[in-house]
């Protein structure tokens, strides 16, 4: 008996190519249905390479022996060797489609050794199951019985290996020319550049056009077969192509981003609402990405772009939110810049003619600002339809600012407290009532316009003390007076003067007024050095007046008495002094 096997030389290795189910099947059903006998396995190999037969030869050898060890063997040939039921011989056939008369001529010799298969150089093993002539009917008709009532030798239909061979080379056959079709790769390249108008259209056509050829050509195979490799061809044509159908929709989602900006920032520039432009505009533009997708879109298959659009829906949001904050922050410099402008310079003023309602002033200046700033913000921030936190967050933020702006101009006119404290004092002791300068005649009492000055400049000191936007009791204005005005500050008893005093200013805090400690501009210790040295810096003015009106009293001393002026000026000196001689 004589076993043969054709083989392309690209298959040998391989599982399915190969046939190696096929030769396990057959060693296990030999094994359990016949004794051992020479069976001639001969593997013939097609279109064979430059590689020599002599490399070959071991690997088909080796996969053999391997298949045979793996089989599962009865009891009685669990140690028979391969040897005891197989000859195995390999042949080669040169390429049918390079050199076709030699490939016909060694087929011919092949033919040969099957015409005379017992003799010498046949494919006969051995001659112990030779059957005689007369018992050949007999004998096939137990082999074909043997076969029918064994399902391991139920094999696949002679036309199903066909079938399977030839319609996966017609499916790689038709895949290789899609790859290569000029309208393909013409279609490609200009997804590339930019999104492409009926893109969908134009490549179903060329999928169709390969996958009707592919069933023309199949259409006479086995029909399961047949379909299973028009999957097959199917799946590897659509992953394929579907690179190109994934950047085609980058280019719609790119687009419609783009169009979302461009149709934002117009809207806007008309004045329209912000929450409103953004319902607009993002609903044509997804229009727009769908109808791009609509157009893309193949009947071979049913591609899913929801991930796509999602990521064009969070750049969406995103540029959306960036824009947003980006017009917020701008309402919010606007609003805080007008405030700014409309408190400082006001508090500014008063605090340069501070007096005992320069912070109920300011309460009010900034209750106004702030009410119409807050009124003015919370109706342009509208249109954005923000959630009611938000809002509350954004117009605190505001008032907060606006109580910032003053309390920083409080800090600032704290630092200057002493220059204005001396100007405050220049200005009340150099000026009378009417505001005239005054001229140190003698008749006025330096004393009394001195404690006036000194009172004008520590009532502006009580103001910058402390922050007093809280509307908080003035209780500091009285410390400060009774302590360094009327000088009350008496000692306790010798016993405890080594400990504490009862000196109020003696202290960094303003505890006992109820006075925050973020508050306190100039601490009661720093209101006393200040005192000293506002003292030390306005004695000089005093002595200056005191010293003028000692100049003035003596200047009046060397003048004739008012009668003898006006009788020089009527009568002349000559005549003056006649009369003074006539008298004598």
């Amino acid at each position: 008996m004589e076993e043969k096997e054709a083989r392309w030389c690209h298959d040998i290795g391989r599982e399915q190519a190969a046939n190696k189910p096929l030769l396990k099947t057959v060693f296990q059903v030999m094994m359990r249905l016949f004794s051992p006998r020479k069976t001639t396995l001969l593997f013939v190999v097609r279109d064979k390479t430059k590689t020599p037969l002599e490399y070959l030869e071991p690997i088909l050898s080796e996969d053999i022996q391997k298949i045979w060890n793996a089989v599962s063997k009865p009891e009685s040939h669990k140690d028979t060797p391969l040897s005891e039921f197989f000859n195995v011989e390999v042949t080669a056939l040169s390429s049918f489609e390079e050199k076709e008369d030699l490939f016909k001529e060694q087929v011919a010799q092949l033919r040969q050794r099957f015409f005379n298969s017992i003799s010498p150089g046949g494919l006969a093993g051995d001659r112990q199951g030779v059957v005689p002539a007369a018992g050949f009917s007999f004998s096939a008709q137990q082999i074909w019985r043997v076969i029918k009532e064994n399902k391991d030798l139920d094999l696949p239909a002679h036309k199903v290996m066909v079938a399977t061979v030839r319609c996966e080379e017609i499916a790689n056959e038709k895949l290789h020319h899609l790859s290569s079709n000029e309208d393909w790769l013409a279609l490609e390249e200009a997804v590339q550049c930019g999104p492409v108008s009926g893109f969908g259209r134009r490549l179903s056509s060329i999928l169709e056009t390969y996958f009707s050829g592919y069933d023309i050509e199949t259409f006479y195979f086995d029909h399961g077969v047949r379909n299973a490799k028009r999957k097959q061809l199917e799946s590897k044509s659509l992953d394929f192509v579907h690179p190109a159908y994934l950047n085609l929709l980058g280019h719609f989602r790119f687009k419609a981003l783009e169009d979302f900006k461009s149709r934002l920032e117009q809207m806007l520039n008309i004045g329209e609402g912000f929450a409103a432009s953004i319902c607009t505009s993002t609903e044509s533009c997804m229009l727009e990405f769908d109808q791009g997708y609509a157009d893309a879109a193949i009947k071979q298959a049913n591609w899913d772009a929801s991930k796509v659009k999602e990521k064009l829906c969070r750049d969406i949001n995103a540029h959306a939110l960036s824009v947003q904050d980006a017009k917020l922050s701008e309402l919010v410099v606007s609003y805080e810049k007008q405030l700014g402008q409309s408190l400082s310079e006001p508090v500014e003023s008063l605090f340069d003619n501070a007096g005992r309602d320069t912070w109920a002033s300011i309460r009010k200046l900034l209750t106004r600002e702030t009410g119409i700033a807050v009124s003015e913000f919370s109706a342009a921030i509208s249109s954005f339809e923000l959630d009611q936190s938000t809002v509350e967050k954004m117009l605190q933020d505001l008032k907060d600012y606006a109580r910032n702006v003053v309390e920083k101009k409080a800090r600032e006119e704290a630092g200057k407290v002493l220059i204005r404290m001396k100007d405050r004092f220049s200005a009340v002791f150099s000026h009378d009532n009417d505001s005239m300068p005054r001229v140190w005649t003698g008749k006025e009492d330096i004393k009394t316009i001195t404690k006036g000055a000194r009172t004008a400049s520590l009532s502006l000191l009580s103001v910058m003390v402390a922050i007093r936007l809280d509307g908080k009791p003035g209780e500091i204005e009285n410390i400060l007076f009774s302590s360094l005005m009327e000088g009350t500050v008496t000692a306790v008893s010798s016993v405890d003067r080594s400990i504490t005093t009862s000196d109020p200013l003696a202290s960094s805090s303003w505890e006992e007024v109820m006075v925050s400690p973020k508050s306190i501009l100039i601490t009661p210790v720093q209101c006393k050095s200040l005192w000293r040295q506002f003292k030390a810096e306005t004695e000089y003015t005093v002595t200056q007046a005191i010293s003028a009106q000692e100049a003035y009293k003596q200047s009046n001393n060397w003048l004739p008495p008012p009668w003898a002026i006006v009788a020089m000026v009527v009568l002349g000196f000559n005549e003056f002094m006649l009369l003074l001689r006539s008298w004598g």
